[in-house]
């Protein structure tokens, strides 16, 4: 009688519950790993703002050069 009282709550739990809660939790780490983190978002950040940079400053150097050198892009 006790090997019952165990064990059916056990097969319950196995056949319904457990593929149900593997199911939620693996669908919400999908959803998640879906998103940015925020160490992600601050390098992607820091990444266009170097950009940004990166673009000003050739843009300079090429008014310098066209300045200069009119013939450089020629030489390229």
């Amino acid at each position: 009688m006790e090997f019952t009282m165990i064990t059916m709550p056990l097969i319950v739990f196995i056949v319904f519950v457990a593929p149900i809660w593997i199911f939620a939790h693996y669908a919400t780490r999908w959803r998640t790993s879906k998103m940015l983190s925020a160490e992600d978002e601050k390098m992607l950040a820091e990444l266009w703002e170097s950009a940004a940079k990166m673009d000003s400053r050739i843009n300079s150097l090429e008014r310098i050069l066209d300045a200069e050198v009119p013939e450089w892009r020629k030489q390229v």
